[in-house]
């Protein structure tokens, strides 16, 4: 471990994990097909709804999005532990260490309030499916998808403006799979109080504040639901739900379990597993819990299968 006295921080290690040293090549094959899952997975499922016309509605539109958002994650942090596995080159620069733990930030950030659009759009459809056409029109869910980006840009912004102020230190060793602000905070020499206050301003107004609101959403999607009469349609109301929902316990599960757990129960290597969980592997599991719980899109998915064939 290196101490710098002062002296600026031009690199970091970029640890990952270096304690399983005979794993390495294994670890490289294990997130390489993630990392191809993800990225395939992904981009099938935005080809699938930008081509094909049944596809065309808000639901869908907000689910691109998310996709999208899913592909820059996985591109953000899993090349560069490829490369660590691989070759065993923990260095990574300054600027490159502030651009992932940047656009980290910005996905987490926008996916938390993406999942709250989402559940707003269920709410709109099954409470209110007489207004859904007239209420959820393009500009209204082009202004949502939009506010969503935004918060998660403002919040990186707003991190990065302070991280750029701070001095590194004590060392330039981060015991973590990829740049994020905890293990970075560790090593600054400077008082961290306004980036500390700013992390539980963030976490509450784009973590708790998402998760309350889906929570209100799907109280009142249950109720109506409830009131319908018809098995089949108690049925049809629950799938178009069913996949948001999944994602979401998912989602907000692993996150929660994360950064809720006591501190007597706090260990490094628990961290990196918990990362490997929410920025690997459920970017991995969306396209398949969308598409193989959604007749549409599996629908969807033939036409296209088809067309390519001719």
């Amino acid at each position: 471990m290196e101490t710098w006295n002062g002296t600026e921080v031009k690199e970091f290690q970029l640890l990952g994990f270096y304690e399983l040293p005979h794993m390495q090549l294994s670890l490289f094959v294990i997130f390489l097909v993630i990392y191809f899952l993800a990225l395939s997975g992904n981009a099938i499922i935005i080809m699938v709804i930008c081509t094909e016309s049944i596809l065309h509605t808000p639901m869908y539109f907000f689910l691109c999005n998310l996709s999208s958002l899913d592909l820059t994650l996985t591109s953000t942090i899993l090349p560069k532990l490829l490369h660590i596995c691989l070759t065993g080159n923990q260095n990574i620069t300054y600027l490159g260490c502030m651009t992932q733990m940047y656009f980290f930030v910005i996905c987490v950030v926008s996916e938390y309030c993406l999942l709250a659009v989402m559940a707003f759009d269920r709410y709109v459809a099954i409470c209110h499916p007489l207004r859904y056409s007239k209420c959820m029109n393009f500009h209204l869910c082009a202004c949502l998808a939009l506010v969503s980006w935004l918060c998660g840009f403002l919040d990186a912004s707003t991190y990065l403006s302070l991280l750029s102020q701070y001095t590194f230190c004590k060392s330039n060793v981060i015991n973590h799979l990829f740049c994020d602000l905890k293990p970075l905070l560790k090593l600054s020499c400077s008082n961290t109080q306004s980036i500390e206050s700013a992390i539980q301003v963030s976490g509450a107004l784009f973590g708790f504040t998402p998760l309350v609101f889906i929570i209100i959403s799907y109280i009142f999607i249950i109720s109506a639901i409830l009131k319908i009469h018809s098995i089949k349609g108690k049925q049809k109301a629950f799938s178009t739900c069913s996949s948001h929902v999944t994602v979401v316990i998912l989602f907000f599960g692993i996150i929660l379990g994360m950064y809720m757990r006591p501190k007597s129960a706090y260990s490094i290597e628990q961290d990196k597993v918990f990362s490997v969980l929410y920025t690997f592997c459920i970017p991995t599991l969306n396209p398949v819990i969308y598409s193989l719980r959604n007749e549409r899109v599996k629908e969807a998915l033939k036409t296209l299968m088809k067309k390519t064939q001719r």
